[in-house]
């Protein structure tokens, strides 16, 4: 069998394996280095709000009852209407009440005329005493009985005030402004003084209270904040309050005082915010929401919160981009959020340039080339390099 046919086998082959010598000293192409979207982090003044929740309670509240015992001649209000401090609210049957005004009445003019006799035999008395024309002891006499006769005069003027009092009871008169519910009872009813039930309710609305409550753990944090020189109290904000449907309400309220005591139950304390509400749009226990500044951190950091992530132990961490290119991992100390940011705490200070977009392409110790976060390149710019820079 000849050979000849062979060769260019042969040839074949050693060209492949010259080849694949030469392959395997090539070397590979550099890596690219992954591109990052980065926020410089600055310290900035921070308005620290917290959203509590509560209920809206009356400015002023009165029950109004009787002070006196009769039957209801006619109601002289509108139910559900804005009566005014002194308006007539019922007429209450007063004919005994009249009759007995008039009997105390008569009882003082009967006392004066009373006064008048002892007074003028008083006088007779002392001049008759001066001459030497009556006895001493009948000079006394005559002086008591006056004296007696001006106290009967005084009890019989205190007599006609109470009855004129007790005649002004008859008429129930609103005690406050304010806007008055509907009434317990109608004309003809039987009324008696000081009864349990009250006949209407008067509520003044123009301001309204909101009652908050707030967890005694939070109030510790803030004091233990301004106790450090961390954050500044606030003094004289403005309280946004949020309506039930979501909408912020037109007026905004002030803090009006802080309770002294936490309720143990709950362990929560209590505030109470005035709101003016000119028209009566917040109605008593409506439920409300009110963002209450609770102090200023001058020198506050915010973290997007894309950039905080947890590891699988729960703590925060976030990854930064060092000066010289380096991604670095670090634990942050992040309680707090206030809109879609995360308040920093510890663990991240101002200059820091978090990674906030491009995470899953880098991790600790890799290089990373950070492009801030919203920055677009210049038209005709050339390409970011890939290649790995020194």
């Amino acid at each position: 069998m000849s050979s000849r046919p062979l060769a260019p086998l042969f040839l074949a082959l050693a060209a492949a394996l010259a080849l694949n010598a030469c392959g395997q000293d090539a070397a590979p192409p550099p890596m690219p280095v992954p591109e990052v979207a980065v926020v410089t982090l600055k310290a900035e003044p921070v308005s620290l709000t917290r959203e509590l929740a509560g209920r809206t309670t009356p400015f002023l509240v009165a029950e109004v009852r009787p002070q006196a015992t009769g039957i209801v001649e006619r109601r002289l209000f509108d139910e559900g209407g804005l009566v005014k401090a002194g308006d007539p609210l019922y007429a209450i049957d007063d004919a005994a009440y009249r009759a007995s005004r008039d009997n105390a009445s008569a009882n003082l003019a009967r006392a004066e005329a009373a006064e008048l006799s002892a007074r003028l035999a008083a006088k007779r008395s002392l001049e008759l005493a001066g001459a030497k024309l009556v006895s001493a002891q009948d000079n006394e006499r005559a002086q008591a009985a006056w004296a007696q006769a001006k106290a009967d005069v005084a009890a019989a003027r205190a007599n006609l005030a109470a009855s004129d009092v007790t005649l002004g009871y008859a008429r129930i008169v609103a005690p406050i402004s304010g806007r008055i519910g509907k009434s317990s009872v109608t004309a003809g009813a039987l009324v008696t003084a000081n009864q349990a039930a009250p006949l209407a309710t008067i509520q003044q609305l123009d301001p309204i209270y909101v009652d908050l409550t707030q967890s005694s753990s939070e109030l510790l944090q803030l004091r233990r904040e301004i106790a450090e020189g961390k954050l500044e109290q606030a003094d004289g904000v403005p309280v946004k309050i949020l309506l039930e449907d979501g909408s912020t309400y037109a007026e905004a309220g002030r803090l009006a005082f802080t309770d002294v005591t936490v309720d143990p139950t709950t362990g929560s304390y209590a505030l109470r915010v005035v709101v003016p509400n000119p028209d009566n749009l917040l109605l008593p226990g409506m439920y409300v929401r009110a963002a209450v500044d609770m102090g200023q951190r001058p020198d506050g950091v915010l973290v997007p919160q894309q950039g905080i992530t947890r590891d699988p132990k729960g703590n925060a961490i976030a990854m930064v981009v060092t000066p010289e290119g380096v991604v670095e991992q670090r634990t942050v100390q992040a309680n707090r959020t206030l809109g879609d940011q995360w308040l920093v705490d510890g663990g991240l200070s101002a200059g820091d340039r978090v990674i906030v977009e491009g995470l899953q392409k880098v991790q600790p110790g890799a290089k990373a080339n950070a492009v801030e976060a919203g920055a677009t390149p210049p038209a005709g710019a050339d390409a970011p390099a890939t290649a790995a820079t020194n």
